[in-house]
């Protein structure tokens, strides 16, 4: 295992179900590991504010992961950027709704398809500190800006 932090590995950041069930090598450049790095710092100040484990889903996702996935192109998880994750016994929303108060050099927060979602930080060398809410309608995402309780 490789730490990043005290409580992240970078196993935990490359780690992907469709990837294992595909065969595809999501191994990352040194740079995208720099990136998690990073992203692992910040989630390492949720853990600390919340005191409970922090959970991560999705990290790193090399462009043919992204591709199989259906993610978008642009995404920050291509270059270790970004991070999908929840707080353990705590609602998302409450997690995004801090993260947006208190996370002010951030690109994106986003509250990902409510309560049973998760969550998405991404960074950037110019963040735009969007706070956005993702919701399906009639099968597509759609992205509103704010943190809205759907």
């Amino acid at each position: 295992m490789t730490k990043l932090t005290d409580h992240f590995t970078l196993e935990e950041f490359l780690f992907s179900q469709t990837a294992a069930r595909l065969g595809i090598d999501n191994t990352p450049t040194g740079e995208v590991v720099t990136n998690l790095t990073e992203v692992a710092r910040y989630l390492e100040e949720i853990r600390r504010h919340f005191g409970r484990p922090v959970i991560v889903s999705s990290g790193f996702r090399c462009e043919k992961l992204n591709r199989a996935i259906k993610g978008s192109p642009t995404s920050a998880h291509r270059f270790g950027l970004a991070a999908d994750f929840t707080v353990q016994g705590v609602p998302n929303i409450q997690v995004c709704e801090f993260i947006r108060d208190h996370m002010h050099d951030i690109d994106q927060v986003i509250y990902e398809f409510g309560p049973n979602g998760w969550v998405h930080i991404g960074l950037a060398k110019k963040p735009r500190g969007e706070s956005l809410t993702a919701i399906k309608v009639a099968g597509r995402t759609v992205y509103k800006p704010g943190i809205i309780a759907v």
